[in-house]
């Protein structure tokens, strides 16, 4: 057992170093002012009843990742959103993301197969709300192979995946760094810490998490948590945008 494990840290060792170093569109992030942005994938329904309440609270919008082929259904971080809570977490500002229709894995998936589906993302998206556009996408499950990102950026200004770190200099744009903070949510200190050195940098950290609940699932985080988060991004002085409005901010103005 010991063996295979190790095997398959070794494995996705290596499929996340040809994510990360293959395909790339590199571009410069050097913003006036750090940017943070705040970013749900799956959109459980608690994402926005929950997480969307306290970005509203401070006057923020964030950017809700969505797998059409999720609607509706019940999903590990909970119940799924519906079609109302697309239209009204549009009125409300924030950005909608594409996340495939199918929720693809996207290392697993063939790049064919993962540009499909997110060509059938857009299709439905048009038929819930005529004229809204998906502007960036969120990569789900795993990193993504190096033809899959060629496909993606076809489609999008930006594409995010993880690696727990923000984004600052030559930057991949078919693969944008986030952080999870479900994987510090024992540990605010240390997302604050990476606030203060995004700050340092003078950079771009996306967070991501999926449901915020009273109790969340083991990818989500508690709305306690996520408010004192949110507070603290707040009063660092950075400038708090969804994905798409922070790329369009990304470089200062003589770039």
């Amino acid at each position: 057992m010991r063996i295979a494990s190790r095997a398959v840290r070794i494995r996705n060792w290596c499929r996340r170093a040809m994510s990360r170093h293959c395909a790339r569109r590199l571009v410069n992030v050097e913003p006036v002012v750090p940017l943070i942005s705040f970013t749900f994938d799956d959109f459980p329904r608690s994402a926005l009843s929950g997480g969307g309440t306290i970005l509203r609270q401070h006057g923020l919008r964030g950017t809700y990742y969505v797998a059409l082929g999720l609607m509706d259904r019940e999903i590990p971080a909970g119940r799924g959103f519906s079609a109302a809570d697309l239209v009204q977490a549009a009125d409300e500002g924030h950005e909608l993301g594409c996340h495939t229709f199918a929720h693809c894995h996207a290392w697993e998936t063939s790049p064919k197969v993962f540009e499909e589906s997110i060509i059938e993302n857009k299709r439905r998206l048009g038929e819930l709300l005529p004229g809204y556009v998906f502007g960036t996408l969120s990569y789900p499950i795993f990193s993504p192979r190096p033809a899959t990102k060629r496909r993606a950026a076809k489609y999008f200004s930006c594409c995010r995946g993880g690696d727990q770190t923000f984004n600052v200099g030559l930057t991949d744009a078919n693969n944008l760094q986030a952080c999870f903070l479900e994987k510090s949510r024992d540990n605010p200190d240390a997302l604050k810490r990476l606030i203060k050195e995004n700050c340092r940098a003078r950079g771009w950290l996306i967070f991501a998490t999926h449901d915020v609940s009273s109790t969340p699932s083991p990818f989500g985080c508690a709305p306690g948590f996520f408010a004192d988060i949110v507070q603290y991004a707040v009063s660092s002085g950075s400038r708090i945008l969804p994905v798409g409005q922070a790329w369009e901010a990304r470089c200062g103005p003589d770039d």
